[in-house]
């Protein structure tokens, strides 16, 4: 097991492209282990994109990164599904496989990260789904859950492997707010047990219940609350 003290993600003068377009420039920050952090900003200033590079979806091409101990610089495609081991990543539209279960949704990611025992797989699945608080959902399709529930689900998938980090983009955004509090609620609780959280949102109701450190998107930047002040409000 890695000890290391290292953050969990560390950039240096990173750009950030999308189809070949710069979005963010001279992008540098650390999060530490065990930390929570909000990524904020407009529509189209970035967060996804600087997501999808932390964890790999998009190239790193200029600067340097570090994410759960992986040096995202020339990071070849078949070390790609290792980085995703240590990582956990909650898109806002869920993705899940409508097709099968709950359980089948969970070990179809367990047998792609290299379970293969069956018991043990069994056992993981019904871990993280009590820690969600669906452990009786193990049966039930999809499309027999409410969006909270599911959202739960996808929750519940990235904590399969025991990542180090939470990527979390906008996982709130399509719940409504009493839904949304629970589903942070859900957050801190897993953030509190040791898993690093960077989370984007544009819910600014749970930033001011919930304060922890923002970094913002904002004009090719990314400005960091433990640096400098700037408001919150009017990005949409």
């Amino acid at each position: 097991m890695n000890f290391s003290s290292s953050p969990v993600v560390s950039l240096r003068d990173v750009a950030v492209y999308q189809d070949s377009n710069t979005i963010l420039s001279n992008v540098s920050f650390d999060v530490e282990k065990g930390e929570f952090v909000y990524l904020v900003g407009r529509t189209g200033s970035g967060k996804s994109s600087l997501l999808k590079t932390l964890y790999a979806d998009l190239p790193l091409l200029s600067g340097s990164a570090a994410v759960a101990d992986f040096n995202l610089t020339g990071l070849s495609l078949k070390q790609v599904p290792f980085l995703r081991r240590k990582v956990g990543i909650i898109f806002q539209d869920f993705q899940l496989l409508f097709d099968r279960t709950v359980a089948e949704n969970l070990s179809f990611v367990l047998r792609a990260t290299g379970w293969k025992d069956k018991s043990k797989t069994k056992q993981r699945i019904s871990e993280v789904l009590m820690r969600v608080g669906l452990g009786a959902a193990a049966a039930k399709m999809p499309h027999q859950l409410s969006g909270g529930e599911q959202q739960r689900v996808v929750i519940a998938r990235a904590l399969l492997n025991e990542p180090v980090i939470l990527f979390a983009d906008e996982p709130t955004g399509n719940l409504d707010p009493r839904v949304a509090d629970d589903i942070m609620k859900l957050f801190l609780e897993i953030n509190n047990s040791g898993t690093a959280v960077l989370m984007a949102t544009h819910n600014y109701e749970i930033i001011n219940r919930y304060p922890k450190r923002v970094l913002k998107c904002k004009e090719g930047r990314v400005l960091d609350s433990n640096v400098e002040e700037f408001r919150l409000a009017n990005d949409y």
